[in-house]
């Protein structure tokens, strides 16, 4: 299963393709117009011969290049229509309009979550490796190029795990199925009376849907892969919210809502609709939840090991592997990569410490400080005011920011954006967590991250380039989670109400705060760090004590392997090269054409970034 340029060469490529065919057209009225300068000897060798064979081999490239240009983009948009017609929600979530692309035949529940689709899946990403290994990379469109790497390194990484399908897990604390997929639900927007007869098919299938997932885990049990207790109980814990009775669940309430947006449903189809939304929550939704919490339980004791995945097996393969594909690195070893984070960390720690040094009253801000804008609508639209100076403009569109509900506050995120179909990506929406224990967090940073030059304008920008259909659907997520850590580093340097040098104090320990958990879950991980050691360590160079503290920092690096690492690892990627452009180019250097790059490149693994960055970096410095 697929995972969820530089504009300046491209000119110059079609510059030389307009002077070609402009001399080809010169070279053919020249011969129309009888234009000869002088007698032909008899042996000399005619030079309209050799002129008029080097337009026919130009015509034969060209007629070549063209073939297997559409060619490759009929290969993206199989791929892609495959994918998304394999499960309703990826589907509806991409497209809001599938018959607008010819899409008619597709799933109607959550596609098949087993071992052996996960198999014939990996049999599928060989083939179309085998496919790309036949195209001539030279043929191909500036942009063709682009997501032929993007694609070709993507699948490589992929073909990786193979042997290791069960050490995926499906369940986990936060940011698994189980606490995901209902708020995915909640969103499942109606545009017609078809929407919502599918929402409610789809719907009555989760039960279905998890029961797989249960027999993969039973599977994951038996190969000695399940999780620990520690963990499952925080599983077990993120369920209840869901076991609410359906006249208390908040997918009774945005059912109703979703409703009077759809035009044309009569006040009894509401009603009709309503009930039926409210049985298959009885008979299907909560059943599947009660279900899933009673067979992890039955498992709780298998879990062999609470140390991290390099305990297992093939646990040290399995984490190179999942950094390959969860951060599309482009360091080739994990020492490299932890040299890299280490280095990062120590700088900010110094520039931090420096400024306190030279600075010590900036200490007294810290325990008192905020920003002058202190509600999301506000924080929003001063943050849109600002990005012009930075950033490129964005086109217009919209955004809602709700809450999450109560009853799932201890079980998500901070604050979390869900991505936009393709061809609706107008239409935004932003959760906010009001949960206490998120009170400390800045909420203007936040939406920064979320929002504004974050999550929300990074992928509204990227799909109004018009990209293919393929490149819509391919999610490498340490890309996205990097740029939005990036701006959201940036945002504390913005006039936000901030003095500017307790600003740049905060922006330093956001980012070795992040580095820091990055830092411990490669060292949990993957260099066999244990909770004594994580307590030393944190002792000894950070003054955090305290054994609940350390457990939640152990445990929550062995329940999602490399999470952190994604934002981190983007973060990093994309502010060295920044730091190096700005090396590079000095004087020259500009914000905002950096930015461009990295916006106009979009999504892909930071291994072919790098590659399109040089490329940049050094046209950019000729000109």
């Amino acid at each position: 299963m697929l995972k969820k340029e530089d504009w300046r060469i491209f000119m110059q490529t079609r510059k030389r393709r307009i002077y070609y065919m402009m001399m080809a057209l010169l070279l053919t009225l020249c011969l129309l117009s009888g234009c000869i300068t002088r007698p032909q000897a008899p042996d000399e060798p005619d030079p309209t011969a050799e002129t008029t064979e080097k337009a026919e081999k130009y015509e034969t490239y060209q007629e070549d290049a063209l073939k297997v240009q559409e060619e490759f983009d009929q290969l993206t948009e199989d791929i892609f229509r495959d994918n998304i017609s394999e499960s309703l929600i990826n589907l509806h979530y991409t497209v809001a309009d599938p018959a607008s692309l010819g899409i008619t035949d597709y799933s109607t529940g959550f596609g098949d979550f087993t071992l052996e689709a996960m198999k014939e899946d990996l049999d599928d990403t060989k083939d179309i490796l085998d496919q790309l290994d036949g195209y001539n990379k030279d043929l191909l469109r500036d942009d063709q190029k682009l997501t032929y790497d993007i694609l070709k390194s993507s699948l490589s990484t992929e073909v990786r795990s193979e042997g290791m399908e069960l050490y995926y897990q499906p369940v986990a604390p936060t940011i698994g199925v189980q606490a995901q997929l209902p708020i995915l639900l909640a969103e499942y927007a109606f545009y017609s009376k078809k929407d919502i007869d599918e929402y409610l098919i789809l719907l009555s299938q989760i039960d279905e849907y998890y029961a797989q997932i249960i027999e993969f885990e039973k599977a994951q049990s038996a190969a000695g892969l399940f999780m620990c207790d520690y963990i499952l109980d925080e599983v077990l814990e993120s369920c209840q919210g869901y076991l609410l009775s359906p006249e208390h669940s908040f997918l009774t309430e945005t059912f109703a809502e979703r409703l009077d947006t759809v035009e044309g449903v009569t006040d009894e189809e509401k009603a009709a609709y309503i009930e039926k939304n409210r049985q298959i929550l009885e008979s299907d939704f909560i059943p599947a939840y009660q279900m899933l919490t009673e067979e992890l339980e039955k498992l709780r004791g298998t879990g062999t090991t609470e140390a991290g995945l390099w305990s297992l097996p093939k646990g040290s393969d399995y984490y190179k592997y999942m950094i390959a594909s969860n951060t599309g690195t482009s360091y080739t070893t994990v020492d490299d990569l932890r040299k890299a984070i280490e280095n990062q960390i120590d700088s900010d720690l110094m520039s931090m410490s420096k400024i306190i040094r030279d600075n010590p009253q900036v200490l007294d801000l810290l325990d008192n400080y905020s920003f002058n804008k202190t509600e999301p609508k506000e924080i929003l639209e001063d943050l849109q005011k600002q990005l012009p100076k930075d950033f490129p403009d964005l086109p217009p569109c919209s955004y809602t920011v709700k809450y999450v509900p109560k009853a799932l506050e201890g079980s998500l995120s901070p604050a979390f954006y869900l991505t936009p179909p393709l061809d609706n990506f107008e239409n935004n929406v932003i959760y906010i967590n009001g949960n206490d224990k998120y009170s400390s967090e800045d909420l203007y940073t936040v939406l920064a991250h979320e929002g504004y030059p974050g999550h929300l304008y990074q992928n509204v920008y990227f799909l109004n380039q018009n990209p293919c259909h393929l490149r819509s659907l391919m999610s490498f997520s340490s890309y996205s989670e990097g740029w939005a850590t990036y701006v959201e580093n940036y945002s504390y340097g913005l006039d936000n109400g901030l003095d500017p040098m307790l600003a740049e104090v905060l922006a330093y320990n956001n980012s070795s705060t992040l580095g820091l958990h990055a830092l411990l879950d490669i060292n949990i991980n993957y260099y066999k760090w244990t909770k004594e050691q994580v307590a030393e360590y944190l002792g000894q160079y950070y003054n955090i004590e305290g054994t609940d503290i350390v457990d939640n920092m152990y445990y929550a690096m062995i329940a999602n392997p490399t999470n952190y690492l994604e934002y981190y690892v983007g973060y990093l990627e994309i502010i060295q090269m920044r730091d190096k452009a700005q090396k590079t180019l000095k004087d020259d250097f500009n914000l905002k054409e950096f930015n461009k790059f990295m916006l106009d490149i979009g999504p892909a693994p930071f291994n072919v970034i790098t590659t399109y960055f040089k490329e940049w970096l050094l046209n950019y410095h000729l000109q």
